[in-house]
This record gives C-alpha cells, structure tokens and sequence, in this order.
C-alpha cells in the first residue's frame, strides 16, 4: 500500500523568503477578508461524491467500503527572530478507500486533485485491494457501515488576507525575539460508504502558535487560534508577554523536591488531558487492564466533584463523524461531578464484547474535549494560589503508571514562584511524578470560571483540528520529584 507521506503537500506557491525591518512592519496594514463561500475547491465535493458512486458499481454489492478525505488549502508562514523566515501556500488532498470482504479489510491511499485523474487512481486502488484482500487474514470483529445517516456542515471565518499577514503579527512584536508559526486556510473532511452514508465538513480557521526569547535564552509560549482574527486579543497577549518577559529576566529560583501547591494554566491542563487519549478514556484499554479509570469503574475510587469534563461537538469545530460514518451525540459526558460517566466505545469494541458504542473513533480518542468551568475568578488566581508556582506549560509527559492514573512531566516556559499572590522570581525546570487521583481527587482546589480553547496546532502530515477548552486549576500539594 502506498504511505500517505508519498503524496503529501502539492506547493501551490513559494515565495521568496522576505526579511522585513521596523519600517517595512510599520506601513503594513491589517486587512481581513470577508466572509465568502467556503470552499475554493468546488469541484472537490462533487468529484468525492463521483468517486464513491463509481467505487459503490464496480463492488456491485460483492464488497463493503468506506472512502473518507482528508483536505486543506493552507498558508503557512514562519518567523524566526521577528522577520518571516519562509512563506507559502499547500493545496493538499488525500483519500482513503477501505475495502471490506469476508470479515477481511485493507486499505489504500491516493492523492485526489479535483480532476479526472481522481477517478482512475481510484479505480487502481480498488483494484489492488481487490487482489489483495483474499490474502489477509480474517478480523472477527470487523464492522461493517451501516445505516444512512448524511451531514453538511460548515465553518465560515474571517481570516487576515494572505499579503497583510507578515505586517499584522510583525507590527507588535518587531523589537522581540519572536519565533513562531501561523498558519491559516481551510480544512475539508468528507466520508462516503457502500451503505449510502454521507458526510461533508469544511471549516476555515487559523493558529499562531509561537514562542519569545529574553537576552539571557529563557522563552515564553503563547497561542491565538480561531475562525476570526482577533486583534484585540493578540494585542492583549503579546501585551501580556512583555510583562512575563521582564519577570523571566529575573533570577531564576531553584527549589527542592517537594510537594507545592500549584496553578496550572490552561495551556498545562490541556497538556495533562492530552495523555487521556493515550489509553485513558478507552474502552478497549479498560477491558485490557490499561486505563487509567479502572480504579473507578471498579467503584473503589472516585474524583472531586469540581470536576466534570466530556466530548462537546457544538463548541469545536471537528467533524461528528468517524471513519465509519458514525455520528457521535453532540455531548458525551466522560466524568461528571467526580463520579464515572462513560468511556469512548468504538464500534469495534462494541462488538467485540457485546457493548453499545457511543460514536468514538477507532483509536477511541478525546476528538472534543471541553472541561467545565468552576468558581475561581480568573483574575483573582495568584490571590487564590497564595504562595506555591505558577505552572504555564508542561512538556515531556508521559503515563509513569496508567492503570493506577500516574502521569509524569515537566514544567516548561513561563513558570514562577509566587509568595503571598505575588510573583517572586521564574524557575529551573521540575519534573513531576502524580496520581490524577490526588490532583482531581482531594487535592482539587479548584477550576477558574473562564475557559480557554486551546488548540491543536500540529502540521505533521497535514494541519491539526480542534482543541481542548479547558479552565485553569488551582491544586494542593503537587508531588515534584526532581
């Protein structure tokens, strides 16, 4: 079979690398299209839809498929030291045909262009996976699409114009360090079966995710994403950086081993629900002996009630639908109040020990997860912390011990020593060694009333979808070990 990364990224445009100065940054104005049609690739939707027909005849009902797409029409700029460092545009669109048979499955990859070559590299897949099937040995759980469920939805934003781009983001961080990438454009998913399923998802939206260095080499993170440029916001956060930056400049304070209570940003809570998805919130995994929740789902453990967290389609704009078609409920709670919900039950592990799925992915992965709010006023956090450390990231996390829910890591960036509400000084990195029994059991403090959506920024392969929106968290007697 073909590897996808033999047909990735068709370079639409390269332009030349630009090195702007102050000046140049300084008559560059912000310029945001309007909202317009969402796809430029009109032709790509019929041109699916064309392919999944003609794939639907030639198995003339001897064999099952699934054909499913993966698209986007990108631009991407990166900047190193406040000057764009490389520029340019991806058109990028890769199909997968899944072929089923005698409770036997394989499938195969193939760049699609919106022309009539689609159709003929479709018809060479299939025709491969048809000598190939026979071949492979049988999946007694393999499941079949079924059903007739059909979906359409799309997400119009307003993006910065592709030219305005370098001035926007340059005008305010011009005498920074200032590193990063932004990329911006739209992202198609469609998915199409021998039963008749259909599904379209469009969405335009766009990430800046980057980083600004101090004199002395210490860096702090920070990420703006959406379907609208916001303006206002990026003024708030590089605002906001020059603040932390002076205080990075300070030295920086070396603590001991211990166990200190702990602000984690939204950007480190999202960093901890992250390895939920790494056999955590699985079904399949629990019924292995690998998840992390089994202590509850045997009833002798449960959390804080401050905690509730689930799946929530209607704040982030991912598709519903899987790679089966299946449309997962517009919410699917996980852990409410403390007490164990549900887990993510794919359709496989449904079958395989005679569950009800609930929409999950095969991988059975966290594809929108929201944390709910609670009760510490945002603005009021150094306050409620008192003295212990502010945490804005976290890195290099791992499970330590996932079916008794340890997970370990490192803070990273941003992070300070806070005496009395105020900050004192940064600090040398600690790894951490935890039970998320402890920090979202009785050492929860608590969760601040505002959520941030803190986005996939990923581009490995292709551009990342969705997000976590999550609250701070504020807990007691967090165990760092080195």
């Amino acid at each position: 079979m073909a590897p996808l990364w033999q047909y990735l990224t068709k370079l639409r445009c390269l332009e030349e690398m630009l090195k702007m100065d102050t000046a140049d940054v300084a008559v560059m104005n912000q310029v945001i299209e309007p909202p317009k049609v969402i796809s430029p690739w009109n032709q790509l939707e019929e041109q699916f839809g064309q392919i999944a027909e003609a794939i639907n005849s030639a198995c003339a009902g001897q064999a099952q498929f699934t054909l499913t797409l993966l698209a986007e029409d990108s631009q991407f700029v990166r900047f190193n030291q406040a000057k764009v460092r490389q520029t340019g545009f991806v058109q990028d669109a890769v199909a997968r045909l899944t072929l089923m048979q005698a409770d036997r499955s394989a499938y195969w990859e193939f760049p699609m262009t919106g022309t009539g070559l689609d159709r003929e590299m479709a018809m060479t897949a299939l025709h491969q996976l048809q000598q190939e099937l026979p071949q492979l040995p049988i999946n007694p759980y393999l499941v079949i699409p079924t059903g007739g469920a059909k979906s359409h939805e799309t997400h119009i934003g307003q993006l910065l114009s592709p030219e305005s781009v370098p001035g926007v983001i340059l005008s305010l961080v011009a005498d920074l360090d200032f590193t990063g990438i932004y990329s911006a454009g739209q992202l198609l998913r469609g998915y199409a079966d021998s039963a008749g399923q259909r599904h379209w998802f469009a969405t335009d939206n766009y990430s800046l995710d980057y980083s600004i260095f101090t004199d002395q080499g210490q860096a702090l993170k920070g990420t703006i994403a959406g379907k609208v440029w916001d303006d206002a916001q990026y003024q708030r956060q590089i605002q906001a950086a020059r603040v932390q930056l002076k205080r990075l400049s300070m030295a920086p304070k070396k603590l001991p081993r211990g166990q200190y209570r702990t602000y984690f940003a939204p950007a480190a809570v999202a960093e901890i629900t992250s390895m939920l998805s790494w056999g955590g919130v699985s079904e399949a995994s629990y019924r292995q002996g690998g998840s992390c929740f089994a202590p509850m789902r045997r009833g002798g453990r449960r959390l804080s009630e401050k905690l509730s967290f689930g799946e929530n389609f209607a704040q982030s704009a991912v598709p519903r639908f899987n790679e089966l078609g299946e449309v997962a409920p517009p919410k699917v709670p996980i852990v409410t109040a403390g007490e164990l919900t549900q887990l993510l039950v794919a359709s496989a592990t449904a079958k395989e020990y005679g569950l009800t799925a609930n929409g999950a992915n095969g991988d059975e992965t966290l594809r929108a997860l929201e944390i709910a709010p609670g009760e510490i006023p945002t603005d009021e956090v150094l306050r409620v912390l008192g003295t212990g450390l502010y945490v804005a990231n976290l890195h290099y996390l791992n499970w330590s011990d996932r079916p008794t829910g340890r997970i370990t890591g490192m803070t990273r960036y941003a992070c300070f020593w806070v005496e009395d509400g105020q900050i004192v000084a940064p600090i040398e990195h600690l790894r951490f060694d935890e039970s998320l029994y402890r920090f979202w059991g009785e050492n929860l403090v608590g969760f601040t009333d505002e959520q941030v959506l803190v986005p996939e920024v990923g581009t490995y392969g292709h551009r990342a979808i969705g997000g976590v929106l999550t609250p701070g968290m504020i807990v007691d007697k967090f165990t760092y070990t080195l």
